[in-house]
């Protein structure tokens, strides 16, 4: 046991060293610079890759070779025209000039209007900014213009020879006006870089990095508060239930056993079931397999939590989250396996094969289903969100290889080392009639109040998720680098539906 906790401890200890690595650079070392994603601020689920818009692009697209959780998360990286080399400062560097369309001219407005920010990568650093600016006001006369950045200064903080922090400001800087312009319109963009030292070591450069997506504290615990309260609720109305239930029947116990003339005294309370709540259920098939299922998602999120808290996922690791998802849950499937084939063991099941295939399948072919619809549309709107067919592939081939066999060699471990159920009170083999009840006590009656307390805790989720994703938000007004700016709402829908499922599931 000790032996296996120190090799634990030193692969935690190596993580630990390789994710505080990072690269160095000498003086006038030129670093590449990719640029990923753009996509709706507001919906930042629906993303699609930096040259769909008509800007300055190279003649050869260079991809960069991208790890399995990049490509889950939507990075499309490439290969940028910005020349940057470390320590250089600049003040304005020509990046290209590019002869706009009416319908180049047109695609820039909309994205403008539906609030497009830009995502580049530098050192594994993201870098953030908006594509144009939206001014819009007064009512009457409506006014209405759109600007494009034609200009981006770059800040980077190093210390030593490794790069800190990256950033892009647009303040100081005149947009461009896309309003009756001449067609075709030669747009000229430009960029400037300007490098400053901090003492900020490289392992602590997570702290440098400010949130650009919006983050309200106040709406999250409101939630947490409104999900407390009705638990606390809940326990406190089933312990009141209980405990007149127990004093119930403690005291006809007590009754009962004071009247000894009477031998033919009827069972009451917990006597009344107790010979046939242990019964197995009709379906015990079903029933192992979502213990099984439950029982490896339990152990999938403890295993991230404990691999977030070694400080395993952070930004030198870039989307290494989403590969670990994937590969524990692999690796894992032999738990379900294993709880699900121990059960069914236990209740009497003798079809272990079709257990062990409901086991593998009750979570992947739902999840597969849902996955396909939503990856479709993904593909209708050539949105980064959707898989390429390599990364599909390669999914199926670890589970194929991995996944369902680990299921079935743990159904099988499962199967043979299950012992014989032992309950506390004998089942009897006719199961009590159940009488009939009042339409007030019927299955219909109980999943309606059963469910709203549950239903009021999502809705309370929901208010929030839809303003998030651009919904009930009329006017929004929002300061950043440029400046202040009252952008009116325009957002891009067609996506919006396959982004919020996820978010509710």
């Amino acid at each position: 046991m000790k032996y296996w906790r120190d090799v634990f401890a030193g692969l935690v200890l190596f993580s630990l060293l390789v994710t505080s690595a990072g690269t160095e650079y000498k003086d006038g070392e030129e670093v590449v610079m990719y640029v990923n994603k753009v996509g709706p601020y507001f919906n930042p689920q629906e993303t699609y890759h930096y040259y769909s818009l008509p800007v300055c692009r190279p003649s050869k697209i260079e991809h960069r070779s991208l790890t399995l959780g990049e490509v889950l998360d939507g990075d499309r990286m490439a290969v940028s025209m910005h020349h940057i080399k470390f320590k250089e400062n600049f003040d304005r560097k020509e990046l290209c000039t590019v002869k706009l369309q009416q319908e180049d001219i047109q695609k820039l407005m909309e994205a403008i209007e539906d609030r497009y920010y830009f995502e580049f990568v530098f050192d594994e650093l993201p870098i953030r900014g908006f594509v144009g600016r939206l001014e819009e006001g007064h009512l009457l006369p409506h006014r209405h213009r759109t600007f494009l950045w034609t200009h981006l200064h770059f800040i980077f903080e190093y210390n030593s020879n490794q790069v800190i922090a990256a950033n892009v400001s647009t303040r100081g800087v005149k947009p461009f006006d896309l309003e009756e312009v001449p067609v075709p319109l030669d747009i000229t963009f430009t960029y400037s870089a300007k490098w400053v030292p901090t003492t900020t070591k490289y392992s602590d450069r997570d702290n440098k990095r400010s949130p650009f997506f919006a983050r309200t504290l106040e709406i999250h615990w409101l939630s947490v508060i409104n999900s407390v309260v009705l638990v606390c609720l809940l326990l406190g109305f089933v312990g009141l239930i209980l405990m007149r239930v127990l004093r119930s029947d403690f005291a006809r116990y007590n009754l009962a056993e004071d009247d000894e003339g009477d031998v033919d005294q009827e069972d009451i309370g917990w006597k009344v079931v107790q010979s046939d709540v242990f019964r197995f259920p009709p379906h015990k098939s079903l029933l192992c397999a979502v213990l099984g299922n439950g029982t490896q998602f339990l152990i999938l999120a403890t295993g991230i939590i404990v691999m977030a808290y070694f400080g395993l996922f952070n930004v030198h690791r870039h989307h290494s989250m989403n590969s670990a998802i994937v590969l524990l849950y692999a690796f894992t499937c032999c738990i379900a396996g294993y709880v699900s084939g121990n059960f069914f063991k236990q209740m009497g099941g003798h079809n272990w094969v079709w257990n062990i295939i409901l086991t593998s399948c009750l979570f992947t072919v739902p999840f597969f289903l849902v996955w396909s619809v939503l990856n479709s549309v993904a593909w209708a709107y050539h949105s980064t969100q959707a898989l390429p067919f390599t990364t599909i592939l390669l999914l199926m081939i670890v589970w194929a290889l991995v996944g369902f066999p680990l299921t079935v060699l743990g159904g099988i471990f499962g199967k043979n080392v299950a012992k014989q159920f032992d309950a506390p009170c004998r089942t009897k083999n006719i199961a009590r009639e159940i009488p009939s009840v009042p339409w007030y006590r019927s299955l219909l009656v109980h999943m309606a109040i059963g469910g709203f307390l549950p239903f009021s805790a999502i809705s309370v989720e929901l208010y929030y998720i839809l303003p998030r994703y651009g919904a009930g938000r009329p006017i929004l007004s929002m300061v950043y680098s440029g400046g202040h700016v009252d952008c009116g709402q325009r957002h891009c829908l067609h996506l919006l539906w396959p982004s919020l499922l996820p978010a509710v599931l």
